[in-house]
């Protein structure tokens, strides 16, 4: 049986597909396959105009039809990547794009190039028996999440389009299924790198290193030993990423190798979860049932997954294999001091400083101990503290009533302000500045899970309204209570799952 082709339109979205000129052993040629009645629910008009797409590739009566693989830009080169990857620590030598195409790639109007894929595109050569689809849920999700997370300044994929596709998709239950456009600086990730070392196929290893250099890294090129210095400088990348996630309390889920990404940004949401209450172990993921990507744990597994990608190119840093690995572990050994600086940076801003100082680092840890033993909200126990930072005691109660006992949190107020006191700013300079890094909202995860749940139904306005408040997470806006508040207890959300 011959799988249906999408149409080719007339409309070129401007791609230049650099990917594309690899070699063929870097990607199967697969199209989307069509579906049976597509619609957009959400078109990201700003992204898609940054990205330069001309308006006829976002008419009403073209749209549904390029947003969802039945049809095709004319200057498309459509393909599934191959990758490998470490899930959960066990190595799975092929894995690749099981339901996602990579369409081509675009220049934005700041002049990076950028990869636009769909994901729920339908069966390629690497779905290893799978349906190559997606379900409504995880689409919301990651149109949600990601959004978020470029609203929060956190380098991310993007969400360019959700559509549903007028057909159902068997999980646990039918379903009825989705596509989302996503959009990257790339899709290459550590599990590219391991896919040709795992086949000792070193040529092909050095073409895609010499490839991620010059797209992403091209100081590298430059320097002395430029595949040592690639590691160390996606190392770094990766240290400042993670730190901003722990900013935020977001925890990933599934810090797979094939879920880290070469450039640096958030990719593949699928159980992630923002916390509530704050407890560094937590774990929403149904599939990480002994907590190795814990929020607390994330650092490490970066660590991890950095030495997996030196692992990789350790033929390409010298010909004698101790020297190799001597070089390797150089470049990747600072990862936990960059962490460490990365995180104690942003932790300074959330509570108000901006001239470092010896204590800053106690005064933190006292804080999130006490988050932690009083079952206080992470998100807005830093919101309510800036609220504060003007000086005004008589406020402190908001903050007080996070805490099972807000006794001891009373005794750190006063150490935190005279620290604050130290500080050149005017109390209201520091609400000011605390108030652009400690967000009003969230993702949280029962907001979306209702989300979800409307949308099943056929109500797509929470959706909308969801994604359109977390476009300004750090404004409070009118009407929009609902959004900045945590779970009651009968709305927790305990376990997030995987989109397949």
């Amino acid at each position: 049986m011959n799988t249906p082709q999408p149409a080719t339109s007339d409309v070129a979205f401007g791609f230049d597909n650099s990917y594309a000129r690899l070699p063929p052993q870097f990607f199967a040629r697969q199209a989307p396959t069509p579906m049976p009645a597509p619609q957009v629910i959400r078109l990201n008009a700003p992204l898609a105009a940054f990205l330069g797409l001309r308006e006829e590739a976002v008419a009403p009566g073209l749209v549904d039809q390029l947003f969802s693989g039945s049809a095709l830009p004319n200057d498309a080169e459509p393909l599934a990547m191959a990758y490998a990857g470490h899930q959960f620590g066990g190595f799975a030598p092929q894995l690749g794009d099981g339901r996602a195409v990579l369409l081509g790639e675009l220049v934005g109007s700041d002049g990076i190039r950028r990869d636009v894929q769909l994901k729920g595109a339908g069966r390629t050569p690497f779905s290893r028996g799978g349906d190559g689809r997606a379900a409504l849920g995880p689409i919301l999700r990651e149109y949600i999440v990601s959004e978020a997370m470029h609203a929060f300044g956190i380098p991310t994929t993007r969400a360019l389009a959700a559509a549903v596709t007028g057909e159902t998709v068997l999980r646990e239950q039918p379903l009825p299924g989705a596509i989302i456009t996503r959009v990257a600086e790339s899709f290459v990730r550590v599990g590219t790198f391991q896919f040709f070392a795992a086949r000792q196929d070193y040529d092909s290893v050095r073409t895609l290193a010499d490839y991620v250099i010059a797209r992403h890294y091209p100081s590298a090129e430059q320097a002395e030993h430029p595949y040592r210095e690639l590691i160390a400088q996606v190392s770094a990348k990766q240290a400042a990423l993670i730190a901003q996630w722990m900013h935020v309390g977001f925890i990933h889920g599934v810090m797979n190798t094939d879920n880290m990404q070469i450039a640096g940004e958030t990719i593949d949401y699928g159980p992630c979860a923002f916390m509530d209450t704050f407890h560094p172990s937590t774990v929403y993921s149904s599939i990480d049932r002994m907590g190795r990507y814990a929020y607390a744990n994330q650092p490490t597994i970066g660590h991890w997954n950095l030495a997996c990608f030196a692992s990789s190119l350790l033929p390409l840093l010298n010909d004698d294999e101790d020297a190799a690995v001597t070089e390797a572990r150089a470049a990747i050994e600072d990862f936990p001091e960059k962490f460490q600086t990365a995180w104690r940076a942003g932790m300074a801003e959330k509570f108000g400083f901006t001239n470092p100082d010896d204590t800053d680092v106690k005064l933190g840890q006292e804080f999130l101990h006490l988050l932690d033993t009083q079952n206080a909200d992470y998100t807005l126990a830093f919101r309510r503290l800036a609220e504060l930072a003007d000086d005004d005691p008589s406020t402190s109660e908001t903050l007080g009533a996070l805490f099972d006992d807000a006794s001891e949190l009373h005794l750190w107020l006063r150490r935190w302000r005279d620290r604050a006191d130290r500080e050149s700013t005017t109390g209201s300079e520091r609400q000011s500045k605390m108030q652009q890094v400690n967000p009003v909202y969230i993702p949280r995860n029962h907001l979306v899970e209702a989300t979800i749940q409307s949308a099943l139904q056929g109500d797509l306005k929470p959706f909308h309204a969801l994604t359109t408040t977390l476009e300004t997470p750090y404004v409070r806006q009118e009407g929009r209570e609902a959004f900045e508040l945590p779970p009651e207890p009968d709305e927790v959300v305990h376990q997030t799952f995987c989109g397949t």
